[in-house]
């Protein structure tokens, strides 16, 4: 297994021979306004341009998609992705919006789903935010549903990324579960003004190390868009103020991660 580390929530890896690109968000730095009412709204996104040439990204041979949000899918990733691709999605309202957009060859994740023979297991235990901000209705709707995936084969080590959730009860309860040896966090701490975090950070990270200390945990969804809060600098320090730096890694942008 490697896992290059793209942009934002944007990767690729290669597990039991396939190319995966998981949230693929491809446009040019600035091509967007910021999230309005989060932190940061004045900064455009993306923040920084991609690391490598989007036709490296094109060839994957999937796309998983946890959900459909502009940081995690984009309108550049519309337009330069092969109608064609086989394209994983959470849910049937996802799968409806990327039918929409042309995209035909769709898969709505279950716990038994497949590539190959790579199983793909959609994970329900996310939050994209804390209760208080799914209590406000017009909040809910804009955070709406966002999962995680669990990829396994006889070969590999099982790989679980969490996607964009806060950390909670069911959050460690499924990591548990899975007891994955490898795992992705989205850690750059986003926040939404007057509701706090809607994903994970740095403590967040310590949870999931104390949780499962055999795990390597590979930490992104930084430097990349205006609401991340997080950056690579104060994590890695507090990483090793923790000294668990052998248990994670921070890759920068176009950084690979080898498993």
């Amino acid at each position: 297994m490697n896992i290059t580390h793209i942009r934002n929530a944007t990767q690729l890896i290669t597990y039991a021979g396939k190319r995966f690109l998981i949230d693929p968000m491809l446009a040019a730095k600035d091509a967007y306004p910021g999230f309005p009412g989060t932190a940061r709204a004045e900064i455009r996104n993306p923040m920084v341009e991609l690391p490598v040439d989007v036709s490296t990204l094109l060839n994957a041979d999937a796309v998983i998609v946890t959900h459909t949000h502009d940081d995690h899918w984009d309108r550049a990733a519309v337009e330069l992705i092969a109608k064609d691709k086989p394209i994983y999605v959470q849910n049937d309202r996802d799968a409806a919006l990327l039918r929409s957009q042309g995209f035909h060859n769709l898969t709505v994740m279950t716990d038994e789903t497949t590539f190959g023979d790579i199983r793909i297991e959609k994970t329900h235990c996310g939050q994209h935010g804390t209760d208080r901000a799914y209590a406000v209705p017009e909040l809910a709707e804009r955070l709406g549903e966002a999962c995680g995936v669990v990829l396994r084969h006889p070969d590999e080590k099982t790989l679980y990324i969490a996607g964009d959730t806060v950390w909670r009860d069911a959050v460690a309860a499924d990591l548990q579960k899975h007891q994955p040896d490898v795992v992705v966090l989205n850690a750059g701490y986003a926040h939404v003004i007057g509701f706090g975090p809607i994903i994970m950070g740095e403590q967040d990270l310590l949870n999931v190390h104390f949780l499962l200390p055999q795990a390597k945990i590979v930490a992104v969804h930084m430097e990349a868009i205006n609401h991340c809060l997080l950056s690579r600098r104060a994590l890695r320090e507090y990483v090793e103020a923790n000294q668990i730096g052998d248990a994670v890694s921070i890759p920068q942008d176009g950084e690979t991660v080898i498993f």
